[in-house]
């Protein structure tokens, strides 16, 4: 909501929002190893056979949410960057991404994910002007 102006990154009700994201997934939350997954896969029957990877747009979404957020709390900018770095640690050697990543590592589902580069490309630039 803050990253299309609908909610400030500082209210509560969306500092609540990611706070639970970021529970783990045992405890309802969307992060593993600091990747978000779109939906949670193992509460919800999706009809779909085999293991869901987590959605690489989803965690450059929360990169630039939290970016938004650290305007009002720079403990958040310094987790932004942390995600942020840790996401391009997952690219191919070509620094190309797929649509999901699994949690050994591996890409899943479309590749390359233009929507993937998009997400990346705006919390980079938005991470880049809130760091000055």
């Amino acid at each position: 909501m803050p990253l299309v102006f609908f909610m400030s990154p500082a209210d509560p009700m969306m500092l609540e929002t990611l706070a639970a994201i970021n529970r783990p997934r045992g405890q309802g939350g969307l992060v593993a190893d600091h990747m978000v997954y779109r939906y949670s896969a193992n509460r919800t029957d999706d009809g779909l056979t085999g293991e869901e990877g987590t959605f690489n747009m989803c965690t450059f979404w929360l990169v630039e949410a939290l970016t938004r957020a650290g305007q009002a709390d720079p403990s958040r900018l310094l987790e932004a960057t942390f995600v942020f770095e840790k996401m391009l640690g997952r690219a191919n050697h070509l620094g190309l991404y797929s649509e999901e990543t699994c949690l050994g590592g591996e890409a899943l589902g479309n590749f390359p994910q233009a929507f993937t580069h998009m997400g990346l490309i705006s919390a980079a630039f938005n991470l880049d002007r809130a760091l000055g």
